[in-house]
């Protein structure tokens, strides 16, 4: 029993890694790289991990914590129902557990930024119309500005008090923000700040007004399509406490013990990956693309 319990432990790490490494070659694959630059793999999962809110987590640290909930979960699966296809199938779901969560936090976190926006930009404008120098005006936000949003301005006002260079510390803000909206935002102040000029207010005033009707539309939009997630978390969800529960009868086990029953779930692990991942997107809203880095 032990010994079975550790080879499903070990299989379903070496899986677990296996998916790892998909994963990080999907998410690398998925975006347009340039060649002439060098960011690296990693240098993308540090960015990942600091727009969901986790700076003191270094890339390393969250692929062996990838690991270890995978050999974790393997290993209690194993153990529970002696099942190997069940433990492969339970390595995988623990692996892909950390980069949800993440996930989870950025999208969460950036809904949240969506929606301060406005609010930023209404207290940058009663700054500058109030002779409020851009920096300043910038680091204000830290305690006037949203709840979303304070945590980055802080940084950025320390930043700028210890190096007095604007656009180096607003390319770190934007870095840290990771919203194109951000983006922006902090462009105008740039060149506002590089090459002077009236229209200042009037521009960042028309941009609030479009950054609320986006939102409003988008919430509405959001509204519609939630059926739509909900319905793929179930359809997933639900076979797989089915198996559970069958694995947990003798007959079971030994019938999903085998090389057949492991390879049926396998497939069906599969099938399932994808079915979500099309119901997701079916489902998903497009994002603004980050133009300005």
């Amino acid at each position: 029993m032990v010994t079975d319990a550790w080879a499903g432990a070990l299989l379903g790490g070496a899986l677990a890694a296996g998916v790892l490494l998909i994963v990080s070659a999907t998410r690398r694959s998925g975006r347009v790289a340039d060649r002439s630059s060098r960011v690296t793999a990693g240098d993308r999962l540090r960015a990942w991990l600091l727009r969901a809110g986790v700076p003191g987590l270094a890339p390393a640290g969250f692929v062996v914590l990838t690991v270890l909930a995978g050999v974790v979960a393997a290993a209690l699966a194993e153990a529970l129902l002696t099942v190997p296809g069940f433990a492969l199938a339970a390595g995988c779901a623990g692996a892909a557990l950390p980069w949800a969560l993440v996930n989870w936090r950025v999208m969460a976190r950036r809904g949240a930024t969506r929606a301060a926006w406005p609010d930023v930009v209404d207290h940058l404008v009663a700054a500058v119309r109030s002779g409020v120098a851009l920096p300043e005006a910038v680091a204000a936000l830290a305690t006037l500005g949203p709840e979303a949003t304070r945590e980055q301005f802080a940084r950025f006002g320390r930043d700028y008090r210890a190096t007095g260079a604007f656009a180096r510390c607003a390319d770190r803000l934007k870095d840290e923000l990771g919203d194109p909206v951000g983006d922006r935002i902090i462009e105008t102040l740039k060149m506002a700040r590089e090459v002077g000029g009236t229209e200042l207010v009037a521009v960042l005033r028309a941009l609030a007004a479009s950054l609320r009707e986006d939102a409003a539309t988008r919430n509405e939009l959001q509204a519609r399509q939630t059926w739509v997630v909900n319905a793929a978390r179930l359809g997933v969800a639900a076979p797989w406490l089915v198996l559970a529960l069958l694995a947990t009868r003798p007959e079971g086990r030994e019938a999903y013990a085998t090389p057949e029953g492991t390879a049926v779930i396998v497939v069906a692990a599969v099938v399932s990956v994808i079915a979500y991942r099309v119901m997701i997107a079916i489902g998903k809203l497009p994002e603004e693309r980050r133009w300005f880095r």
